[in-house]
């Protein structure tokens, strides 16, 4: 069997973490930026996890 070939535009956009879990980085960041406080924007910086109800799918795409 060969190995399996992971969705390489998943895996430029999700990270597994040590724990199994996937981390995402958040939207709304490259254009349109003067309307957004810096706040909002500060807040956008930071990454996240993946939610529940697509954790399954995105597993399937990074083996």
């Amino acid at each position: 069997m060969p190995k399996i070939k992971s969705h390489r535009g998943a895996s430029k956009r999700f990270k597994k973490t040590g724990t199994g879990k996937i981390k995402r980085s958040k939207a709304n960041t490259s254009h349109i930026l003067t309307s957004k406080t810096t706040k909002r924007k500060r807040k956008l910086r930071q990454s996240t996890l993946v939610s529940s109800a697509n954790l399954k799918s995105i597993k399937k795409l990074l083996p």
